[in-house]
């Protein structure tokens, strides 16, 4: 059942194709679920084995941007069902590992399928990202991996990020980043949407918010990478995938608005961007 107050239908079809057990599904979503990243589009095979591979290229391209080391803390905010966890877990060593997300049933699942390797720890915390349940100073690395749009304020999670990094720790996350004179476009549309396939979210925060809001939270700009092109081969996925697969596509408007998204991502008035910040030592 779908907790209260959680409108994600897209999360309520993955996991109901793990427990009919879909092994397409579980094969190109049982580990990550954003989009995926490929060094050279061009070789993109629209399979499930090719997209969790660009999936999993994806989560290596923000937390090397956040400079990710041996011997660090880490939060995976939003961490949906474990997998930027688990590619770190088995990438590095001497690590206290944390995921959080809002939705109980992304943490179970992710409980289920990543243990600890080595000497790394892992904790599962349920919790909002824009209220977090940590001290000051806890992490010396914060993650939000392709779900800040979900978030009811970026504000209050920036000042929460910056609140519970060390100092001289860094941000990093992806996201859907529109052209300045664009976003208002978008925010009118979403006046008339009501959710939709992908939740309730809020794309219309461009590149000059982003700027604008590191710098009075106290952010020193790091990264602000433009990867639109490398992500391109996810829409012709998941559109190929649904009819592949015999998805009722009207049961939600998942094909309109993952056409839309691709439309205007192609045309770059929506970017899908890499950003990382650090809190000043």
């Amino acid at each position: 059942m779908t907790p209260p107050n959680i409108n994600l239908p897209y999360f309520d079809l993955i996991l109901q194709g793990f427990a009919d057990g879909d092994r397409d599904l579980e094969q190109a979503f049982g580990r990550h679920v954003h989009w995926g990243y490929w060094a050279d589009p061009s070789h993109a095979q629209n399979t499930a084995e090719d997209f969790c591979q660009a999936a999993e290229q994806l989560t290596h391209e923000i937390y090397t941007a956040a400079l990710v080391q041996d011997g660090q803390s880490l939060l995976d905010a939003g961490c949906g069902f474990g997998g930027t966890v688990a590619s770190i877990n088995e990438n590095f060593q001497n690590m206290t590992l944390t995921g959080l997300n809002i939705d109980e049933r992304q943490l179970e699942q992710a409980q289920q399928k990543v243990t600890p390797q080595g000497s790394n720890q892992i904790h599962w915390v349920e919790g909002n990202a824009c209220q977090l349940p940590f001290p000051d100073a806890s992490f010396d690395r914060v993650l939000a991996v392709e779900c800040i749009f979900h978030f009811p304020d970026r504000g209050q999670f920036f000042r929460e990020a910056f609140r519970v990094l060390k100092p001289g720790g860094y941000l990093a996350l992806s996201d859907f980043v529109p052209q300045a004179w664009f976003a208002p476009l978008i925010a009118l549309q979403l006046q008339f949407q009501n959710g939709g396939f992908y939740g309730r979210s809020d794309a219309t925060y461009a590149l000059e918010d982003y700027q604008r809001l590191a710098a009075e939270v106290g952010f020193q700009t790091h990264i602000e990478r433009d990867i639109t092109g490398n992500t391109l081969p996810t829409y012709d996925f998941l559109l190929k995938f649904g009819a592949r697969n015999g998805y009722d596509w009207s049961q939600f408007p998942a094909f309109a608005e993952t056409l839309t998204i691709a439309l205007v991502s192609r045309l770059w008035l929506v970017k899908y961007m890499i950003l990382a910040y650090q809190k000043p030592i």
